[in-house]
């Protein structure tokens, strides 16, 4: 072989394998930088400390004395965040501004600037000689910029290449970095919901607790408060339908009879036993028809019975006499011989009365009722005191209401008690 054939031949051979020595150092120089750059960046997940370290390793293995990295929010076109080396107080603000405005004019195209086409922006400072624009997110963006490098040589497209791949990584740095705040601000706002949950659900148990005993002191205050107040007040708790006033009702009033005798006759407590026993059967009777009982006596009831239907209120107060007259005999025939009978006298009178709450004012107090008053009750009154031997009486308004509906015996015209004129007085008869 030719010697100088054999020399280039090992000529060309050298410079290819320095060729290949020199890609193979850059490599390796890309895939430290890479590695270190990226294990900086990825150790935290708090979007300033990755932009101050990024910079810090960046211009750490380019060489590079100043630098500069900032981020912004696209919707309000504010910078959100800054950081940077070598460059005085003056300057930073400087590079702030023309950071925002470069971004703003940003053709995302574009990837790294330097040289002539960062001179041509005119909006940094000379001492800036490459930036590189970054997009994290639609609502985030952001701006690498770095000096000259300090062996004074520009930057070569290798450098270009490897600042590329570094601003990918930190990218996805920074995309986990806000996938993070998002996800503490969601365990936030989860934490307080939380909290207002808790505090909710406490005012719910408090008023929860508030309406049991609100539910216990109705129970307890339905035994001495007419139903009939009671539904109204559920239906309108507002509303004045407790004032007085003149309105159609049936009233019935029920006694029983002999109860003085029968009173010397047997202990208290027996003949509390007894009236309990029976008025707790009437009490049903009453209710089935839709009356209230209104004002007791130690031997009676006075009951109103106030539909709206001046027909219906009748006839509701001659059908609750009936089955309380019924489930007495029949209460009368259970018992044995030695146990006391009740004989139960009735007295029904309808018409317009004052039906409503009424005020007493006394030295200790004041003192409310419902009732009805005016000479339609008096007269119930009356009638009920002429009832003998069980009967059930009616007036002759009441009886006008329900005559096609009972069998009625009239028992002529009677004195009461007050009354200038005699009335005209019927017997309901058994059916």
């Amino acid at each position: 072989m030719d010697p100088e054939k054999g020399t280039d031949l090992y000529e060309e051979s050298s410079a290819v394998s320095k060729s290949m020595e020199a890609e193979l150092d850059k490599r390796v120089f890309h895939l430290k930088t890479l590695y270190d750059v990226s294990k900086d960046i990825f150790g935290t997940v708090d979007f300033e400390a990755i932009l101050k370290n990024f910079l810090l390793m960046t211009t750490g293995n380019f060489g590079v004395i100043e630098g500069f990295i900032l981020s912004q929010d696209v919707p309000s076109k504010e910078i959100t965040h800054f950081a940077s080396l070598g460059f005085e107080d003056n300057e930073r603000t400087l590079l702030s501004e023309a950071g925002r405005q470069l971004l703003l004019d940003w053709n995302k195209e574009e990837t790294v600037l330097d040289g002539h086409k960062l001179e041509g922006l005119g909006v940094l400072p000379q001492t800036v000689a490459c930036v590189l624009p970054f997009s994290v997110d639609e609502a985030c963006s952001g701006l690498l910029g770095l000096g000259s490098k300090i062996v004074g040589e520009p930057y070569s497209e290798d450098d270009k290449e490897l600042l590329v791949t570094l601003v990918n990584n930190l990218v996805v740095s920074l995309r986990n970095a806000r996938s993070f705040e998002d996800i503490k601000r969601l365990n936030l706002d989860l934490q307080e919901k939380n909290v207002q949950l808790e505090k909710t659900l406490d005012e719910l148990q408090a008023a929860l607790r508030k309406v049991e005993l609100l539910e216990s002191i109705k129970a307890n205050l339905s035994k001495f408060v007419p139903t009939a107040v009671t539904r109204m007040i559920e239906k309108s708790p507002t509303s004045d339908i407790l004032d007085a006033k003149e309105r159609d009702v049936s009233i019935l009033f029920l006694d029983i009879e002999g109860y003085t005798k029968l009173s010397e006759r047997i202990g208290v407590a027996e003949l509390n036993e007894l009236i309990e026993k029976y008025f707790s059967v009437f009490m049903q009777a009453i209710y089935a028809n839709d009356g209230d009982v209104n004002e007791t006596a130690g031997d009676g009831l006075m009951v109103l019975f106030p539909s709206e239907d001046e027909t219906t209120n009748a006839l509701n107060a001659v059908r609750a006499a009936l089955t309380i007259r019924e489930k007495a005999a029949i209460i009368n025939q259970e018992d044995d011989a030695a146990s006391e009978s009740l004989v139960i006298n009735m007295g029904i009178n309808s018409g317009r009365a004052l039906l409503g709450a009424a005020k007493f004012d006394s030295l200790t107090g004041s003192r409310w009722t419902y009732t009805a008053r005016g000479m339609v009750t008096n007269l119930a009154a009356r009638i009920g005191d002429l009832a003998t031997g069980g009967a059930v009486l009616l007036s002759r308004s009441t009886v006008d209401r329900v005559k096609e509906h009972f069998s009625l015996r009239s028992l002529g015209k009677v004195s009461l008690k007050n009354v200038s004129e005699e009335m005209e007085i019927f017997a309901v008869q058994d059916q």
